[in-house]
């Protein structure tokens, strides 16, 4: 009677054992063979040089980081606001810069030009590296670097440069005759000396710069390339006052002779 008692209770353990799943099998057996072990509680680790990260550079310029990030929290924010902002700095940056390399007196009323300018192009500009940021992007980073450069020097360079003579002129009160000259002047010697420039800068910008700081980049190298336009315009409007002078003299001589 005892060894049948102690078959039948082997038996219902067999059977206990095997309706478990094999995951509480396994811990069971595991609970068993191994002893139970004390949890100790978590050490903290001394920082040392060796073990704490080190930030990138430009984290670590104390009040140029706080400013840049500020910047960034307001691109996030307000973008269209922040780049209307950033757009009349810069313009204004570049026109006091020209106007100091003219060695003239200041002109206000050339400083109002700009600024009109750079509010009208600021929110397009914004817009169109926007789209430039998302589209093109292939499974190879070379070829969409390379297509962004491209597309942005052939469509974006030579539209914003007659937008920029055609409108200093205009706002001059030049006519629409003008207007074509001075676009026909200035705008084939700055497509070429902007190809020196802006297709490294847009591709460094496009590969390092995270997409919250590349206006405040671009804007940083667009103070000297405004500035070299403004120059580049005054050269135009200097060389059409000596035309105008020339022929206002010629007709001088006609009535005295």
């Amino acid at each position: 009677m005892a060894a049948a008692a102690y078959r039948a209770a082997l038996r219902r353990h067999v059977h206990q054992l095997l309706r478990q799943p094999r995951g509480q099998q396994r811990r069971a057996q595991s609970s068993k063979s191994e002893p139970s072990k004390t949890a100790r509680p978590e050490e903290t680790q001394i920082p040392t040089p060796n073990n704490v990260p080190t930030l990138p550079f430009w984290q670590r310029l104390g009040p140029l980081t706080r400013a840049a990030e500020a910047y960034a929290r307001a691109q996030r924010k307000r973008p269209l606001t922040t780049q209307f902002v950033s757009s009349l700095v810069i313009y204004f940056c570049a026109d006091i810069s020209a106007q100091n390399m003219n060695g003239k007196d200041y002109d206000p009323v050339r400083t109002g030009r700009s600024l009109i300018i750079g509010a009208i192009s600021s929110i397009p500009s914004y817009k169109w590296f926007m789209w430039l940021s998302h589209s093109f992007n292939y499974s190879s980073r070379i070829l969409s670097l390379g297509t962004k450069v491209v597309v942005n020097q052939i469509c974006f360079t030579p539209i914003f440069n007659s937008y920029f003579f055609g409108m200093q002129a205009f706002l001059a009160g030049d006519s629409l005759s003008e207007v074509w000259e001075r676009i026909k002047k200035t705008v084939p010697v700055s497509f070429v000396n902007s190809c020196k420039l802006w297709p490294a800068v847009t591709a460094f910008s496009f590969t390092f710069i995270p997409i919250e700081y590349r206006s405040i980049f671009s804007g940083v190298i667009a103070v000297g390339w405004q500035t070299y336009l403004s120059w580049l315009n005054r050269l135009a409007e200097e060389d059409v006052a000596r035309k105008e002078a020339a022929r206002l003299e010629a007709r001088i001589d006609k009535l005295v002779a």
